[in-house]
């Protein structure tokens, strides 16, 4: 089995009183695309600056390739680094751009043309190397960035929130294209994002980030399809929040009610009994919407609602509910048959999910009482 590409063995980070990154040991394999994924204040960014040298860590050690990076500074490393705001410099061409660091360490200029026009021909700009970098797209100008990281032949490439900048359509573009030369080149990508969409589509690892500590860590499937903390239940995809009180809870399916009495079943995650307060999450593309209570699947509990808006968005459509006993608010996904096309709001439904693929979980800290 070949070497990690980076280990983080027990790395923290404070700054006074606040612990950045807790205790954090993980390790990323050779040519694949690494994820860490968390909101904004979760040490996501202080992590990476710490790989790429930028600060150093207070305690445990981090390893490039097989080599300790203790006191290795930043221009030492074999990593290179993509920023959100790329920094390409406008006054240079971008087959400049992309020969600026082959300059900085000594290579020729014949090898330094050679090597970044075969490197501008991979990213798919082969004939942009004496344009101007504004006269790119932003497109263009990400794989400008790229190609110049790429060039020198970095073991780790390090990306900070790099589409962050661009629209969405070409945001959503570019996701298949970092994928796409990540692949072709084979080497190994750290990306950090806050945008769990992007972090599913790119990546072959994730880890989702809260307060210092990686709260799972995982393949895009294992997070979306078997989180293991609320945390992580809750911030990757999108879900319905239930909180409540097991009433039963003697198998893998517990039964739980709300505070103000809606009854709902789901798979439990750790250990749960009677009584215990919970956080039940359900994806809106598991519940199945219906007009009439017969054309549910009869093994499954129902439940009946009132629709209170249809959110359409293409492909991605879902209607919002409230639960007609509770006025809970429930969003469920809307199949693309286009048999729900004419739902209006006020229309009384009904809807179910199996409870085998809600998940339950134990409530955190503060959490009982509360609905998102």
């Amino acid at each position: 089995m070949s070497t990690p590409d980076l280990v983080a063995d027990a790395v923290v980070k404070r700054f006074a009183d606040h612990v950045a990154v807790d205790s954090l040991s993980f390790s990323v394999e050779r040519g694949s695309f690494f994820s860490i994924l968390g909101p904004s204040g979760c040490g996501k960014t202080t992590l990476l600056r710490m790989i790429a040298g930028f600060i150093a860590p207070d305690g445990g050690d981090i390893a490039i390739g097989g080599r300790s990076m203790r006191d290795v500074a930043p221009n030492r490393r074999p990593v290179n680094m993509v920023f959100q705001q790329l920094a390409l410099f406008p006054m240079m061409s971008v087959g400049e751009n992309v020969a600026f660091g082959l300059a900085r360490r000594g290579v020729g200029r014949a090898d330094r043309v050679k090597r970044s026009t075969a490197m501008l021909e991979r990213v798919g700009l082969g004939n942009a190397a004496d344009k101007r970098v504004d006269e790119l797209s932003g497109g263009q100008r990400q794989r400008v960035a790229i190609a110049r990281s790429l060039v020198l032949e970095p073991t780790l490439l390090l990306l900070d929130e790099p589409l962050g900048a661009l629209d969405l359509k070409l945001r959503e573009h570019m996701k298949i294209e970092l994928k796409q030369l990540q692949a072709s080149f084979g080497t190994t990508f750290v990306y950090i994002t806050h945008d769990q969409s992007e972090a599913l589509v790119l990546s072959d690892h994730v880890g989702v980030m809260s307060h210092g500590r990686f709260e799972q860590l995982g393949t895009p499937q294992d997070l979306y399809y078997r989180p293991q903390t609320p945390f992580v239940a809750g911030f990757v995809g999108a879900n319905n929040r239930i909180v409540g009180r097991t009433t039963q809870a003697d198998g893998e399916i517990a039964e739980i009610a709300t505070a103000d009495g809606w009854i709902v079943r789901a798979l439990t995650t750790g250990a749960i009994a009677a009584g215990d307060a919970v956080e039940v999450f359900v994806r809106p593309e598991v519940a199945i919407l219906a007009r009439n209570a017969s054309e549910l699947p009869p093994q499954h509990p129902q439940h009946a609602g009132e629709v209170q808006s249809v959110l359409f968005d293409g492909a991605n459509s879902a209607v919002l509910l409230q639960e007609a006993r509770t006025r809970r608010e429930f969003r469920i996904a809307l199949p693309q048959t286009g048999q729900f096309s004419d739902l209006k709001p006020q229309e009384k439904v009904a809807f179910s999910f199996d409870p085998s693929r809600a998940v339950c979980f134990a409530a955190r800290a503060g959490a009982a009482g509360q609905d998102a």
